[in-house]
């Protein structure tokens, strides 16, 4: 792809497809990613970190694999090990992200957008193992042999028309 899907395009198709029919909403700009459930009937928000199109897919993917009861919680109530893991925290970390990141990876071919596994651990030596990266890709292509998640489906499915990108995603290749 030589072009950047519009981070602003994403945020409207969101809000369409979303924020009456599930009371969320989508913002970018934040210094760090965060879901604040809904409060008071107050839409639910994803804060998406700065203006970064991978991050906003990703938060989104969390949310739609998150059930309804996470989904009244901040941060779905997920724990979280910060930047520094050792291995053994490295293969948990792994072990839960598998899902997010496969439907990250399918909406991110669906809008043409570059797709970067994430360690989340920039401070360690410890990496992305390759059996994450099989994990994560053959998670994507089982969702696209049967089908995402129903929110994620239907994001999957608005992004691939507006960035007409359903021919590249019969050769799926990361």
């Amino acid at each position: 792809m030589d072009y950047e899907p519009n981070i602003e395009a994403l945020v409207e198709v969101f809000d369409q497809l979303f924020l009456k029919t599930e009371n969320t909403r989508l913002i970018i700009g934040a210094e760090e990613p965060f879901y604040r459930a809904s409060i008071n009937n107050k839409p639910a928000v994803i804060y998406s970190r700065e203006n970064f199109y991978s991050s906003a897919l990703h938060e989104i993917a969390h949310w739609c694999i998150a059930g309804s009861r996470r989904r009244t919680i901040d941060d779905f109530g997920y724990w979280y090990e910060p930047d520094g893991r050792d291995e053994q925290q490295q293969v948990l970390f792994e072990r839960v992200e598998v899902k997010p990141q496969a439907i990250e990876l399918c909406l991110s071919k669906a809008a043409g957008h570059q797709f970067n596994f994430s360690a989340d651990n920039l401070s360690s030596s410890v990496g992305i193992s390759k059996n994450f990266k099989s994990a994560v890709e053959s998670q994507a292509k089982q969702y696209l042999e049967s089908s995402l998640p129903i929110r994620a489906q239907r994001l999957f499915d608005t992004l691939s028309t507006m960035y007409q990108n359903l021919a590249l995603l019969k050769e799926f290749h990361v």
